[in-house]
Order: structure tokens, then sequence, then C-alpha cells
């Protein structure tokens, strides 16, 4: 059975191995993921064109996502890098005028400055992703004096979440705005965002991409609680080219036991309104260190393939973790057997709304003849990809063929479930009947299909035998000899 559900893997330190690359990219690795958080430029350029030559060794197609780093709200550092106990009930500051290096057991700095003028008495601060509580009791000048309600150990540079969300940090820093440049050298496929409040913020990367002469699209990471507003969130997603499920800075933010039923919403979100969606954090979080999940871990990814996502994503476990191929491979394996269940085959999208245009509407009726008639395949002849995207918003076991000359294209699609790239020659000055039997040949040589299977065959069928949108969909048996 062909997995539908992508995987998103983090390149890293363990990545750079000899044979390590090219091991998960051979357990099915879909996209894999940049890290702007660390590394340098160099580094970032180098791991691309590694994946991009390989893929071409391999005549296949890998998508990049850049993910830009955020803003920083982060303790500073300690005193000679020590790290410190906090006990419940002990007394601790957070002193935007404190060193940077001087942190000790009694207060450290803050690299997000303002914090004292956005916080007030009874909030509730989360250090290091929730390990550490601190309840503020007052704000005395730029000092944050609080109280340990949660203690633990306390390093340099930790995060910092304010519970319910609310700081006005901008989505956007300096770095990030040097970040799209990178990006937009290396190609990258898609960009992903952090920390958006709203739209607006998705609105400026998109033009920042534009300048920056890059075709990304942006995918943005909901990490924060003010985020999840209906409108909001509306806003964000239609002016992205897809979500990410944060769960890390989410979780913190609005408490972990709320993050399952938000997951559940943001899927079905994200697919009602024709936009992918990746799943986050902590994945196989135990597989960093040991070659075999926990059960709890592949309950997590299975559900997150019921719910709907389009990836799952790896994170430490590929980029730093000491079984990267494992990772994939077991994260491959509960994909497959997840989306044997009925409920990963059974959809209702759009049954009682009407279609917008034209192509939305062959894309749609295609999908709904495929699965009634016996379709082996569909095939969208498809010069941007938003025929095979819509097409993927119905959950299905009929594969669906991006078929395009657009490299970018086939690049973007490999976050789409279900749908999966194949590379064809310019069609301009060809009469159909010959695409319509390069298309068959191409899937014939590549084992999709053989004599006797149906196809769908989606494309754009304009004057003169020019491209355009998607107007036409014709049914195939292969091996009849007429196209």
């Amino acid at each position: 059975m062909t997995r539908r559900t992508k995987i998103l893997a983090t390149l890293g330190p363990a990545t750079d191995k000899p044979g390590v690359l090219e091991s998960i990219l051979e357990a099915g690795v879909n996209v894999v993921r940049i890290n702007f958080s660390h590394g340098s430029e160099e580094e970032h350029l180098g791991r691309v064109k590694a994946v991009r030559e390989w893929a071409q060794e391999n005549d296949t197609y890998i998508g990049v996502l850049m993910d830009l780093q955020g803003p920083k709200i982060r303790i500073a550092s300690f005193k000679d890098g020590m790290k410190i106990q906090l006990n419940n009930g002990d007394s601790f500051a957070l002193d935007a005028d404190k060193d940077n290096l001087l942190g000790d057991q009694t207060s450290v700095g803050i690299a997000y400055k303002t914090l004292p003028q956005e916080v007030k008495p009874g909030n509730i601060l989360i250090l290091d992703d929730g390990k550490i509580v601190l309840e503020v009791t007052e704000i005395v000048g730029n000092k944050i004096n609080t109280v340990v309600t949660q203690g633990g150990i306390l390093s340099d540079k930790k995060g910092i979440n304010l519970r319910g969300g609310g700081l006005s940090a901008n989505a956007l820093t300096e770095k990030d705005k040097k970040d799209i440049f990178t990006a937009a050298k290396a190609k990258a496929d898609y960009v992903a965002l952090s920390f958006p409040i709203n739209g607006d913020d998705v609105r400026e990367t998109k033009i920042l991409l534009k300048e920056a002469g890059s075709h990304a699209g942006v995918i943005s990471k909901i990490e924060r609680a003010e985020s999840l507003k209906e409108n909001t969130i509306l806003d964000i997603i239609n002016e992205s080219a897809g979500i990410m499920v944060a769960r890390g800075d989410l979780g913190v933010e609005i408490g972990d036991a709320q993050l399952p039923a938000q997951q559940k919403r943001l899927i079905k979100m994200a697919r009602s309104n024709d936009r992918i969606v990746i799943t986050a954090t902590q994945m196989l979080e135990s597989m960093i260190e040991n070659p075999i999940p926990t059960r709890a871990e592949v309950f997590d990814v299975a559900n997150a393939v019921l719910d709907g996502t389009d990836a799952v994503m790896l994170s430490a476990e590929t980029a730093a973790g000491a079984y990267p191929r494992n990772a994939v491979e077991t994260m491959a394996e509960v994909c497959v057997e997840a989306e044997k269940n009925p409920i990963a085959k059974v959809s209702q999208h759009r049954l009682n709304q009407n279609f917008k245009d034209i192509d939305e509407t062959i894309a749609l009726s295609s999908m709904y003849a495929a699965n009634h008639l016996g379709v082996k395949v569909i095939a969208s002849l498809t010069q941007t990809g938003y025929t095979a995207l819509w097409m993927s918003r119905i959950s299905s076991d009929v594969s669906i063929y991006a078929i395009s000359a657009n490299v970018s294209t086939l690049r973007k699609v490999t976050l789409y479930r279900g749908v999966y790239p194949c590379g064809i020659n310019e069609v301009a000055n060809t009469s159909w009947g010959e695409v319509n039997k390069s298309v068959i040949d191409t899937l014939t040589k590549n084992n999709v299909v053989a004599d006797g299977d149906l196809v769908i065959l989606t494309k754009g069928m304009h004057q003169d035998n020019k491209g355009g949108g998607t107007n036409m969909m014709k049914i195939l048996r292969v091996g009849d000899n007429d196209y």
C-alpha cells in the first residue's frame, strides 16, 4: 500500500554524518526541514544542495521547508554556564537590567526586554517548555519578581511563555528577514513562520519573500494562544499555504490538556479551507535515544493520520537523534497502518456546498468518480498544483499523481497528502492524444498502472492547445490504443 501521509524530517548534526542523509531519504522522507534556529547560512545551503543532488540522482522530488526562528522570548545566561535548582516556594526574578551572562540562584537576565511591561501580578510564566512554572508576584522597574510553583533545573537561554498568551513580540525579527533571503537563495519550497499573531504577519512574510525573489509558500506555525480565536485563525489559514500544529509552545500557552481538541480543530479547519497541515513536536521523542517508540507515540502519530493531517514531522529524532533511519521507518509504518482504517478513506468534503470555480469542480468531481468507479489512479496535469491540492482534501485511497513540467510545483506537492509528483516534458504544441499517451506510458513505466486499469486524467483543454485552468476530465483504460 502506498503511503499517503507525508513525512517531514529535520536535518542537523546527525544527518550530516556520512550516509545518514541518504538513509533517511531512502526510508521515505518526503520533505526536509532546515531549522534557522541553529547553524550558519553555509550549513543550511550545503544541506539543501545535498538533498537536491540526491533527489536528482534518484529521479525523484524532495521538498524543502526552511523554518524561521521567530522572536527570542528567552531567559539570558547564568554565570559560568551554571545550572540552578529551583524548588517550589523559592523566590526568583527575571531582570531585564541584569547582565546577560551573570544569572545566579536568585535572578537571571531576559532577552525579551519588554517583558516587565507586558505582565502583571498573578500571571503564570512557563520556562523550558513547561518544566519550570513561575507565578508573578510583583513588578519593580524592569524586574519581575516571582514565586516558583513548579521547580526543576534551569539553564541558559530557556524559552519563556505566558500562560494564555498575550506577549506582543513581533513574529518577524531582523534575523528572520535576513534568513528569508537565504531561503530565496536556496529556492526553498516552503518557509515556516514562527509565532504569527494574525494574518498581518503572514501577509508581511509573503511580501518579504516576493521582494527576495522567492516563490515559497508560507507555513504558519500555530504557537500562540491568541492566534486560536476563530476569526484570527481563519485569517491566518487563508493567508497561508498551510499551517503547522506546533504543539510545543502552543501546549505551554494553552495547557497540554487542550492540545488534542485543538489539533483536531486545526486539521479540520485547514483541510476545509483547502490548505495543507503539518502535525509536529515530540511525535517520536523517545526515539532520539531509543531504536523503538513508545506505544503512546505510535497512537499519537496514528491519531494525527486519522485526523487528516497532510504530514507528520520529526524534529530532534532525525536532526540530533541516535536512530534517524529507524525513526523515519517507524513513522512510515505507522502511517501506512493507520491509513488502512476505513475512517481514513471516507470524506464529506464539500458534499453540501457549491463549488467555487470550474477547476475546483473538475478536481472534486474526479475524486468522487474515482472513489465510486474503481479507478486505479488520478493523473492531474497541472502547472501550479492547485488541482491536485483540491483533490487531496477528499479522503480516499486513490493515489493522485501531479503531472507537471514545473519542477517547483513538483516539489511543492511533496507535502500534499496522497499526492505524488511525476515529471513530464513540456506539452506545448503537442496534441492531447499524444499528451494522454505520454502520461499513461510514464505511469506504466513506473509500475503505477498496468493493462486494464482505469485512470482519470484531468487537464486544462483550451483553444490552440494552450494551458490554463483545469476544465476537463477524461477516463482512460490502460492498454487501449486510442487515448
